[in-house]
């Protein structure tokens, strides 16, 4: 299946149906009156969050929805059905953008959230209801209001608890396969990882999430190499594991330029807690490998964990402390979510 976050598609609602203009002509019933039914209403967009869905590429080959309209209503007072709503299914994690992209209408981050997004037309008035006692035979009718449009963006952010940063070649991909059952690809040569993978971890009886992304380089926030597009599939993330190569040129360089390019993409990632690892230290020398943890640990500020996804040295060390990074994060974002939700008294919100 092709990987594909960011579609743009065209919505519609239904408008309503038109009211009906009738009389009754019932035997020996002289002057019956008007008997027209209201138009039925038109169907809603609701967009709708479910599991087991990781790409949009579904929505490159449909880019046109449209809700079906109201029936018409009819004679005896016979109200016109209504449109059926239309429910476009989206994965978990994605975002509804206005057209510029500078507006989140909606934002799904849980499997069955149910949102309208387009609310379709009300039906119109049929002559019944225009009956007066100055007015006893009206011939007047609504047509129903109309329908709503709109171009949107959606633009899929992954869901994950831990993500993978590092240069291109820092050995992410072997990881994820070493301690995952994702199949990255892996090659001796930059940009391996073309697309975000995820991968489900195990560990102490705890199942987490944790996502790979394609390796940033010096000047990605400025479009270099595949830039910082697939930045937002770890804004999520609870916490970031950095993986520094210490077989690379400057192993103190290349941590300073990921630090930089998650610094000036903001979202909060420079701000993430980061687990801080040197990656494929079976390609140096035992010695040069501890020298290098002790430079890193200067520069960061903080512990730098001894790697190689490869040959598995280390590998259970760095799980232990994602495990325990996410504990804590994973509990501030209860407290948030369970702080900021909506009381029963609140007013249901909608974005049109």
């Amino acid at each position: 299946m092709h990987f594909l976050d960011q579609a743009k598609i065209f919505v519609r609602s239904g408008a309503g149906g038109q009211g009906a203009v009738s009389f009754r002509r019932e035997k020996f019933i002289e002057y019956g009156g008007p008997d027209g039914g209201n138009g039925g209403k038109g169907g809603d967009i609701v967009f709708e969050a479910v599991g087991g869905l990781n790409t949009l590429i579904d929505f490159r080959y449909t880019q046109h929805f449209r809700a079906p309209r109201g029936k018409g209503g009819a004679g005896s007072n016979r109200t016109g059905a209504g449109g059926d709503d239309l429910v476009i299914r989206v994965p978990v994690g994605t975002q509804i953008l206005s057209d510029d992209k500078e507006h989140v209408l909606l934002d799904f981050t849980r499997a069955g959230q149910r949102e309208i997004f387009l609310r379709g037309g009300d039906g119109g008035r049929g002559n019944a209801s225009y009956k007066t006692s100055t007015n006893r035979a009206p011939r007047q009718h609504g047509t129903g209001w109309p329908h709503e449009e709109a171009w949107v963006w959606l633009r899929l952010k992954l869901l994950a608890d831990a993500g993978l940063v590092g240069l291109p070649n820092a050995g992410k991909s072997t990881f994820i396969n070493a301690v995952t059952n994702a199949n990255a690809k892996v090659g001796d040569y930059p940009f391996t990882t073309v697309r975000p993978q995820l991968g489900v971890v195990t560990r102490h009886a705890r199942e987490f999430v944790i996502a790979d992304i394609p390796g940033l380089i010096e000047g990605a926030a400025d479009g270099a190499g595949i830039g910082d597009r697939f930045l937002g599939h770890i804004e999520r993330c609870r916490v970031l594991l950095h993986l520094v190569d210490a077989s690379g040129d400057d192993p103190v360089e290349a941590y300073r330029i990921v630090c930089e390019e998650l610094d000036v993409y903001g979202a909060g990632l420079a701000d993430k807690p980061q687990v801080l690892a040197l990656n494929k230290v079976d390609a140096v020398e035992p010695k040069q490998a501890a020298k290098l943890a002790k430079t890193l640990a200067k520069v960061s500020g903080g512990e730098v964990m001894m790697l190689s996804g490869a040959a598995g040295t280390g590998v259970d060390a760095v799980l232990d402390r994602l495990v325990e990074a996410i504990g804590p994060a994973e509990a501030a974002a209860s407290a948030i979510a369970a702080q900021s939700a909506p009381s029963e008294a609140d007013e249901p919100w909608s974005p049109i």
